[in-house]
């Protein structure tokens, strides 16, 4: 079975969770080798990113509670 936007999401919201934070760089390697490129992307500044449909599916799991820094590129509990 393919992965999906929401089982990485979820994903995500977990590493979190136990973690308190989750680097971007972190998250893109792992996604990429565990989920697959189909989640990753260059975006308009030349950095990787991950999917749109990963960050919608993302938001909608954390309702808020977990915020991104610009700073540091990393994403933790507010």
């Amino acid at each position: 079975m393919e992965p999906t936007a929401q089982q990485v999401a979820e994903w995500m919201v977990e590493e979190i969770r136990f973690r308190g934070i989750l680097r971007q760089s972190d998250a893109i390697e792992y996604v990429r080798s565990h989920f697959g490129e189909a989640f990753v992307f260059v975006n308009e500044r030349g950095n990787q990113s991950l999917s749109k449909d990963v960050i919608k599916a993302f938001r909608k799991l954390h309702g808020g509670k977990i915020a991104w820094d610009r700073d540091g590129f990393f994403w933790g509990w507010t």
